[in-house]
């Protein structure tokens, strides 16, 4: 569907919440869970806890000033604590909301704290993991094992990455994939935006954390839909991928 100049300035504005169709919640509807299942055969692999990863202790206005984006990644293996802090500082799980068994707080602001996306990793080189495809379990703090990787992997990283060269080069591969009706259930057609605005969230502390344990990041925009969907077998429809961000060590 081609849309004009003038309609996508649109979108990006804030719309009438006056004119939004009536929400499931607002039917009583029941509301989607805000944490993704795992199958009941899945292979879970526990995460050290974030304060195990050694930082470089920097202060706020450092780590602001000096982060860019890093294209160019060393060999040297991501420890698995440095993996399990960029998680927790990106999605980490900290409580239910008080008064509330729909929304959750975690590390980074939500619309609604509803949480629409859920974090997918190609890991290509983190010591104590395999390579392979995997989904964070924010609730528990672990890795859910979708597939298991082999020499493909970098070239299928690249592929989903529209050829960029560099992400089949990093430690690990951050997709964010939108769980749509965990924000439509209450914002309807607001979720479209807010869930764009709650990725962005996400990628700026990936980039702030990185900064503090000696990573580099950058993220991509100009992914390719078709292949990023299919690598995590996505449905495209209610499930898909909206922003990727290599990540390895400098």
């Amino acid at each position: 569907m081609d849309f004009s100049i003038t309609q996508l300035r649109e979108f990006a504005k804030s719309s009438s919440w006056d004119n939004a169709p009536v929400s499931d919640q607002d039917k009583e509807l029941p509301a989607p869970p805000i944490f993704p299942a795992c199958p009941d055969n899945a292979v879970l692999i526990p995460l050290p806890s974030p304060e195990d990863c050694r930082t470089a202790g920097k202060d706020f206005l450092r780590i602001v000033k000096e982060r860019k984006s890093n294209r160019a990644y060393s060999s040297q293996p991501m420890p698995l604590a440095v993996l399990s802090y960029l998680l927790y500082c990106t999605q980490g799980y900290k409580c239910m909301r008080p008064q509330s068994t729909v929304a959750a707080l975690r590390t980074v602001p939500s619309a609604g704290a509803r949480h629409p996306l859920d974090t997918y990793l190609a890991v290509l080189n983190v010591e104590g993991l395999a390579p392979g495809l995997y989904r964070y379990q924010p609730l528990e703090h672990q890795l859910w094992l979708i597939q298991a990787g082999d020499s493909t992997l970098p070239d299928a990283v690249v592929k989903a990455c529209n050829k960029q060269l560099f992400a089949g080069k990093s430690a690990v591969t951050f997709f964010w994939a939108a769980d749509m009706y965990r924000c439509e259930w209450r914002y309807t057609t607001h979720a479209y935006k807010l869930v764009l605005l709650d990725v962005g969230h996400i990628c700026e502390n990936l980039y702030l954390a990185c900064e503090e344990v000696g990573c580099g990041c950058c993220a991509i925009a100009a992914y390719n839909q078709q292949e990023a969907d299919s690598l995590f077998s996505l449905n495209g429809d209610n499930n898909f991928v909206v922003y990727v961000a290599p990540v390895g060590t400098l």
